[in-house]
């Protein structure tokens, strides 16, 4: 095989063809490197593809296990153990979080409720003081500094996108209610009694199979320049404090840490396979997670609005549910409005559609320059959807 030739491996349905065939058509024509991507229909996998790369020197493949940090796409996971907690009767989503975090109710944070957090309405998006990389992994610091802070705006109000904060808020919760973080919980009642190949942050063991994060080079035009000067303080404090990137992940430091958020690590079937308990209304592997209305809450709207953070990217409004994505008229999770997902930074992607059974997984390493809705992505999607 050349260094440039990519050959796709796995199981595909003839049914879905067409997302073998966008799949093979993102390396050609999307400059795909190394990807995975995987989809379940009513519970079974029907399409389980990986091909390409696996480092940016294109000396190792990509392989059946390759894992890949997958950014935000994370942040369903996350949602997940919160509404498993809420089911239970553990957590009230219309509670003060100061009602299980004493301490949040610093700085006229009192009346900001579970639901703000999962909803990126809670105004703390980022913080307002230096906030290095090395102290983002630090779980402690990071959750007594949001505490502490005060709002960017009136909570509730409008959403915001919680890009690096989302995990911690949320993450606090659910270790003040459980006494686990979201990855220790996640674990023990999801992801190990099911065999799931998704952990946030990286262990150790797995470092051997760890794809490498390619970030492309920036390409900054004159009114991409000048959109990135007019971002609130706010979005700024999202963004860039602190900034993240390819270099960034790729570090032991970076994966060692609990960053619920943005280091979330996983194959697409993994990705497939969580999502697949929104898709399922609760039930998964033959077991079920959350009950059907509780699952149904997961993507409660919000409200849409032109998002305070991300608004600059995009050019219609968007609405958040309680932890993911309405796909809405956007189509950003296929033709059904009320479907829902989560795009991870650079491409990656959960997708949930209850209505049609169905769930998607798609993992990269070579991340493109998209806020959401990569092109190599919207192909799989469109795929799908014909297929059905």
């Amino acid at each position: 095989m050349s260094e440039h030739e990519v050959r796709v491996h796995g199981h595909c349905e003839p049914r879905f063809a067409a997302v073998r065939a966008a799949f093979e058509e993102n390396f050609r024509e999307r400059e795909e490197l190394g990807a995975a991507v995987a989809v379940t229909v009513d519970g079974e996998t029907v399409v389980d593809l990986w091909g390409g790369w696996a480092d940016a020197a294109r000396t190792r493949p990509w392989e059946r296990d390759t894992t890949v940090n997958v950014w935000s796409t994370s942040k369903g996971p996350v949602a997940l153990c919160a509404h498993m907690l809420a089911d239970r009767g553990l957590l009230d989503l219309d509670a003060p979080v100061a009602a299980y975090w004493p301490e949040f109710a610093a700085a006229g944070k009192e009346k900001v409720l579970v639901r703000h957090l999962l909803s990126h309405r809670a105004g703390l998006p980022g913080l307002r003081e230096p906030h290095s990389l090395a102290q983002l992994c630090d779980w402690e610091l990071t959750t007594r500094r949001l505490a502490a802070t005060e709002p960017w705006w009136e909570p509730g109000t409008r959403s915001g996108y919680h890009a690096l904060t989302y995990g911690h808020l949320v993450g606090e919760v659910v270790r003040r209610v459980s006494g686990l973080r979201p990855g220790a919980f996640l674990e023990r009642e999801v992801t190990g009694p099911l065999g799931i190949d998704f952990t946030i942050g990286l262990p150790a063991e797995d470092a051997g199979r760890v794809a490498e994060l390619v970030q492309p080079p920036v390409r900054r035009s004159a009114e991409q320049a000048e959109t990135f000067g007019r971002l609130a303080p706010a979005a700024v404090a999202a963004l860039a404090n602190p900034a993240v990137g390819a270099a960034g992940a790729n570090t032991p430091e970076w994966r060692a840490a609990e960053i619920p958020a943005a280091n979330g690590h996983g194959t697409a079937r993994a990705v497939a396979a969580l999502y697949a308990v929104f898709a399922g209304r609760g039930a998964y592997g033959g077991r079920r997670f959350l009950s059907p209305s509780a699952a149904e809450r997961v993507r409660e709207g919000q409200g849409a609005c032109r998002d305070l953070v991300l608004g600059a990217g995009f050019r219609h409004e968007t609405e958040i549910g309680l932890g993911l994505w309405l796909s809405g008229p956007n189509g950003s999770y296929g033709p059904n409005p009320r479907a829902f997902g989560h795009d991870g930074f650079g491409g990656s992607c959960g997708l949930s559609d209850p209505e049609a059974g169905v769930s998607l997984g798609y993992t990269m390493n070579r991340m493109g320059p998209h806020v959401a809705d990569d092109p190599r992505k919207t192909a799989l999607v469109d795929a799908l959807y014909g297929a059905l």
